[in-house]
């Protein structure tokens, strides 16, 4: 089974101004490359087979997480972590330990992380990286005789491609950031927007949540790869559900992603969201259940972001080209038309922001010390390529940066900042209409527009349906006779990728974006979408599952009236 899901530009350099200082590399990364270079000469003298790479990568995350709901503090926490990769590879680029076995088990994407000590002490580290490095070498040795034997008795791959591409090594060294601190004063304004959701019975439970993430990266490499880099990112999230008379639980959540407390929205702006969060669930509680129905659409650009990110992103990285367990969606696809012409792809992690939005997907090098870069997988509807890791798939020998996990997973291709983009738009009012046209043309009483999506999920595998799911949160019918809008809930986004995206039809002039946290074979990795609004001439929604609990009998007291 394969499951993967959620939730203009500028493009930075790689190496340094020129005449620019150089920035002194830090002690992991002094201990990383020492490392290296010992355990890589004394293996190739001793090892029997020896290595012919050898990587280090080591993660440091720092987080600091404070929760307030009902107008007090829920949780205030910090941790700190310190986690080392270890890829000792035996064999060669061509065929090496690392290769799955064909028709039986298969090298785990999941590999156990060395906790490195969190001080900058160079004698403890460069002990923990010997010991681990020793017994991930026997282990690839135990694998490669496991490779070999496969290779010999089984029928050969349909995929004849390299296991490992010979990549230019990369060398980056970035000041490291230091720890986000949360300001002064969080707690009571957390507190204040949390007592919003409070104001009204109908709301269950509600969070304001707001945590602030350093992260630290030092990469080494057998050929040379020297890589220090880093970043700090601040996210604040409000949140609050209620109940239906029927038992069906509803939500509402917003998220704020930044690089500093100065890009998140002001204590009014944040008042105004609380405050229409709680009124959309009021009126979610009283909206009708939509039944299923299959017809024309709208996604708005942000639901469209999601949309994209589930159904197409996660079938065009690479590695799943290869794997003989997935479905393989667009393998076969490359040079062919996949999409409308007047719509174009790209992933570029390198894209900091979009507009004023800061892009949660971005980086400059990626966890297996490659250069991201801007790589156009459709250009006007066809089909060029996928989002490359180190492992190299019919036609494609090369990374373009994309190889991503998190620490403990094997990196694999992974999306970043998935942009979409239409040549040709229409303004947002005249999608509308021509939703209404095309509900006419059909003979649907109505159609639907798609405001807003939490998530989703997509099955990539063989052994099961090439399916997704997508969850919208805010869902309108948009009558064909002119009646006003109305509200609904309780329809998931269903279908099939190749018949969803033949139905696209149209874009509009404005667009949305994502930030979220993607999770797929390779761990969790921060992700970003931007995209059009779309029109679709058909899509197909379903009854969302629900409980069979009733609202509480007991009002909150809150709602209490005082004397």
């Amino acid at each position: 089974m394969k499951r993967a899901g959620l939730v203009l530009f500028l493009s930075l350099p790689l190496t340094p101004c020129a005449g620019a200082a150089p920035v002194p590399k830090g002690p992991v990364l002094e201990a990383l490359e020492k490392g290296v270079a010992r355990s890589f000469r004394l293996l190739k003298e001793k090892g029997d087979p020896a290595p012919y790479f050898l990587s280090y990568h080591v993660t440091e995350s720092e987080e600091t997480s404070l929760s307030a709901s009902r107008g007090a503090v829920r949780r205030d926490a910090t941790y700190r972590t310190r986690l080392l990769d270890i890829d000792v590879r035996v064999g060669g680029y061509d065929l090496d330990s690392s290769r799955r076995l064909r028709g039986g088990g298969y090298a785990s994407n999941r590999v156990r992380p060395v906790s490195l000590p969190l001080e900058d002490d160079p004698v403890a580290l460069e002990a923990s990286l010997w010991l681990e490095t020793d017994r991930r070498y026997r282990s690839a040795v135990e694998r490669l005789q496991q490779v070999k034997a496969d290779v010999a008795v089984k029928a050969a791959a349909d995929d004849a491609s390299a296991d490992f591409s010979q990549e230019a090594p990369a060398k980056l060294v970035e000041p490291l950031p230091l720890s986000g601190v949360l300001p002064a004063g969080s707690a009571e304004k957390l507190k204040a927007l949390s007592a919003v959701f409070e104001r009204e019975g109908a709301v269950l439970d509600s969070e304001a949540a707001l945590s602030v993430k350093t992260t630290r990266k030092s990469f080494a490499s057998s050929e040379g790869a020297s890589v220090q880099h880093g970043d700090v990112t601040w996210r604040l999230t409000p949140f609050a559900t209620t109940r239906a008379d029927d038992g069906m639980d509803l939500y509402r959540f917003e998220s704020f992603t930044a690089r500093t407390p100065e890009g998140l929205p002001d204590e009014a702006t944040l008042r105004k969201t609380a405050e229409s969060m709680t009124a959309d669930l009021v009126a979610l509680r009283a909206a009708p259940v939509l039944d299923p129905y299959t017809g024309p659409a709208v996604l708005s650009g942000k639901a469209a972001g999601v949309f994209f990110h589930e159904i197409f992103g996660h079938r065009i990285e690479g590695h799943r080209q290869k794997d003989e367990t997935d479905g393989q969606t667009f393998t076969k696809m490359v040079g062919q038309r996949v999409l409308p012409e007047f719509l174009t792809v790209y992933d570029d992690p390198t894209q900091k922001v979009s507009g004023s939005t800061d892009l949660n997907g971005f980086y400059l090098v990626d966890d297996e010390g490659v250069a991201a870069r801007r790589t156009t997988v459709v250009d006007k509807g066809i089909l060029k390529g996928f989002l490359m890791s180190r492992t190299p798939v019919a036609g494609f020998a090369k990374s373009n940066g994309h190889g991503r996990g998190q620490p403990g997973m094997r990196p694999v291709g992974r999306q970043g900042n998935l942009v979409i983009e239409a040549a040709a738009s229409v303004p947002n009012a005249k999608l509308r209409e021509m939703l209404v046209e095309e509900c006419r043309r059909q003979g649907k009483p109505f159609g639907l527009y798609f405001a807003d999506i939490s998530g989703g999920f997509t099955f990539t595998g063989r052994y099961l349906p090439q399916a997704f799911k997508v969850v919208p949160i805010m869902v309108y019918r948009v009558y064909a006779d002119g009646r006003p809008d109305e509200l609904v809930r309780g329809a998931d986004l269903i279908g099939t990728p190749l018949v969803a995206f033949s139905r696209i039809v149209a874009a509009g002039d404005e667009g949305g974006i994502i930030n979220g946290y993607c999770g797929a074979e390779s761990g969790t990795v921060p992700v970003s979408a931007v995209a059009p609004s779309l029109l679709t001439s058909q899509i197909e929604v379903q009854k969302k599952a629900k409980s069979s609990e009733r609202p509480p009998i007991l009002p909150p007291p809150a709602a209490e009236v005082k004397p």
